[in-house]
């Protein structure tokens, strides 16, 4: 066993984004006007609080609001306030149809939403947390979960610092700490590592439809000032997914002569010889996104999973020594394409429920109630009405799907009496490569279209090389022996950062992992198909860093 410092709190938080800051801020603010004492710890894997964020984003400021009601004169990164709301059908490469407001759903209407980098947000948000007196510990790993003797959670391990690739202890080799806690809250993000730990041992998702996944793909671009229209926001469906995924893709106009660009692709999509990446670069080419960004000059990419199932994929929020949250649960609203707002209100509502177990004369392990209590609030009844979103997307496709969630949103507000699951897993749908055939993706062309490893570069992502792999195969055989021959090794294509490839040299093949180039988007352990990848915590402070991302 190994002799760990510890270190205990009332509460430790896993995740440095809206949602474990937002609880953060919360607990303390009612800590400190009932004059107690409480102590609050969050930890954060990536280098700094928002390292590793990355959203569109287009965010709707209530949750916030509710927080700090005074935001703006606290100085809250949100400047750019969207003032031109487009939804554009591309039929195409070439073509595009601008769709009417009243053809838009009510639930994509932006009026009084702000365009921001949530990274900005996140950093802003932990100096008030550290203001109000939670020790904030970015570049630490939560790497393992901690029980006590009744396999209640305690709290978390985090990260052991100087392992060799080999497992051997390097001298610079400094054992993890153990945080203890009376309550822990997992709010790591999509698809959390300890986050999917919990949901498996304690069965959280039993009688839920499984969570469903997009892949978000980002680029932030500096653009000439004559071509700058800050809070112009711009959504497109259709091309260049099609038939073949589902998805859309997004551009917006912030401050600063910036410009964000992205896509998202369902990650139920059948074709294995699919790539998401490429698609995104075929996405950029269309005269619709390319007049934005020509003349203009990419300086950051990113790509992260987004948990989209809703309200019919939610899991059951508490287990013996905690809660878990945000998109790390699922709370991301699908109708709106918005997952900000929900993440921070989750974490304000466990905030809450937290600070009165604390208060109680006698200590209860699990906060069963939570559930309800997050039921009843707007963000229970915002999640209900849009549970049928994604559902009927997957069963009806983006154009009939749309025709009935328009009918839906705009007609009965969400309240339609029909309820719709789809219990099929993303990575199940993938089909055999015998009966798909690989798209025509043309070579970048540096200007609009760029190579995967530039790409990466310009994520600054940076791992300790002499690492164990944080990319973790259950059986090694299966990528050659399984996934080439079925499916032509999807993960050559899924993954965008170029993190998998099969090699092949002197007549032999041989899989070989990249992870020194993984941004932690978590595809990988989402979309293999036959799971035979986890992805675990790598040392602490390895991955992206995120500019203004």
């Amino acid at each position: 066993m190994t002799e760990r410092e510890v270190m205990e709190f009332d509460v430790v938080i896993v995740g440095g984004g809206p949602a474990g800051l937002s609880t953060a801020c919360r607990i303390m603010q009612k800590a400190q006007a009932d004059e107690k004492e409480i102590s609050v710890c969050l930890v954060e894997k990536g280098s700094e609080i928002g390292a590793h964020i990355l959203s569109g984003a287009v965010v709707d400021p209530k949750a916030l609001t509710e927080l700090f009601p005074d935001w703006q004169e606290m100085g809250a990164p949100l400047e750019t306030k969207v003032n031109v709301d487009e939804l554009h059908w591309l039929s195409s490469e070439s073509a595009a149809r601008k769709l009417s407001s009243w053809m838009m759903p009510k639930t994509l209407h932006n009026e009084g939403n702000y365009i921001i980098s949530l990274g900005n947000l996140t950093r802003w948000l932990a100096e008030q947390a550290e203001n109000l007196g939670v020790e904030v510990f970015p570049g630490f790993s939560a790497a393992q979960l901690a029980y006590d003797e009744e396999g209640n959670v305690q709290g978390i391990i985090t990260g052991d610092m100087g392992i060799a690739e080999d497992g051997s202890e390097k001298d610079s080799y400094m054992p993890g700490m153990l945080l203890k806690a009376k309550y822990t809250i997992f709010s790591e993000g999509c698809r959390g590592h300890l986050g999917k730990e919990l949901i498996a041992q304690y069965k959280l998702d039993e009688g839920k439809a499984p969570q469903h996944y997009g892949l978000g793909i980002k680029e932030l671009w500096d653009v000439p000032a004559e071509m700058s229209k800050p809070g112009t926001v711009i959504h497109t469906a259709g091309w260049p997914l099609g038939k073949e995924a589902g998805g859309g893709g997004f551009l917006y106009h912030l401050e600063n002569n910036q410009v964000v660009v992205g896509l998202i692709v369902d990650l139920n999509y059948k074709n294995p010889y699919l790539s998401p990446y490429d698609e995104f670069q075929r996405y950029k080419h269309h005269p619709l996104i390319a007049k934005h960004l020509e003349g203009g000059k990419r300086v950051s990419y990113g790509a992260r999973a987004i948990a989209k199932g809703g309200w019919s994929s939610l899991p059951k929020l508490s287990f013996p020594g905690g809660l878990i949250i945000g998109c790390d649960a699922g709370t991301l609203n699908p109708a709106k394409i918005k997952g900000t707002h929900t993440a921070m209100k989750s974490g304000m509502l466990a905030a809450d429920t937290v600070y009165d177990a604390l208060q109680a004369d006698s200590y209860v392990s699990e906060l069963a109630h939570f559930d309800e209590v997050l039921t009843s609030s707007w963000l229970g009844k915002e999640l209900q009405r849009a549970r049928n979103f994604v559902p009927v997307m997957h069963k009806l496709g983006t154009f009939w799907g749309g025709a009935y969630n328009w009918l839906d949103q705009n007609i009965f507000a969400g309240n339609l009496p029909l309820s719709f699951n789809d219990m099929t897993p993303d990575y199940a749908c993938l089909e055999t490569a015998n009966k798909h055939t690989a798209p025509d993706y043309k070579k970048p062309d540096g200007l609009l279209s760029f190579d995967k490893l530039s790409s990466v570069f310009l994520s600054n992502t940076n791992h300790e090389e002499d690492q164990p792999c944080h990319l973790r195969l259950a059986d090694a055989n299966i990528p050659l022996g399984t996934n080439l021959p079925k499916y032509a090794e999807p993960a050559q294509r899924y993954c965008p950062a170029g993190v998998y490839e099969v090699v092949e040299a002197e007549g032999a093949s041989s899989f070989q992992i990249n992870a020194q180039n993984c941004i932690h988007c978590k595809t990988c352990d989402i979309k293999d198909p036959s799971q035979n990848i986890t992805w675990v915590t790598p040392e602490g402070a390895g991955g992206p860093n995120y500019p203004n991302m």
